[in-house]
């Protein structure tokens, strides 16, 4: 028997603690889908998804961060168009300058003003999500 399972990832906003404003960091994707994106990924087999957070912050913009909350889960079987996948999304702070690597073609700093339209997967629903959780404490409902 063949079973189709979603796959597990992890989405991490980072918060740059050491800009004003607390800027979050994005990274431009360099393989398809093409776009801005949270930093994330895929977790291996065997890995916590907080092992998984911290390990694909660091690959993609070169920065260690210090989780501070598992914010919310996204599972819309169609949230990503390569497959069904199912993200834990962390919310996460971090000191310095991120620098793409991995499979990031550019990592960038945006304020909640500043974010870019062309958002890859569902990461303007999970950022609306968040501002209005950080401006009226408000978390997504399930």
């Amino acid at each position: 028997m063949n079973y189709r399972n979603p796959a597990p990832t992890v989405d991490i906003i980072i918060e740059l603690i050491d800009k004003p404003h607390r800027p979050i960091v994005l990274i431009e994707r360099h393989h398809e889908p093409l776009g801005w994106a949270i930093p994330g990924g895929f977790v291996d087999y065997g890995e916590a998804v907080e092992t998984a957070a911290r390990r694909e912050a660091l690959e993609e913009i070169g920065l260690s961060v210090e989780l501070i909350e598992q914010f919310h889960v996204y599972s819309d079987p169609k949230r990503d168009s390569r497959k069904h996948t199912i993200s834990i999304v962390f919310i996460a702070i971090a000191k310095g300058e991120p620098k793409a690597g991995d499979d990031a073609k550019d990592a960038a700093i945006f304020e909640s003003w500043r974010i870019p339209d062309n958002l890859c997967f569902d990461h303007d629903r999970i950022l609306q999500d968040y501002w209005r959780y950080r401006h009226y404490g408000i978390r997504p409902r399930i």
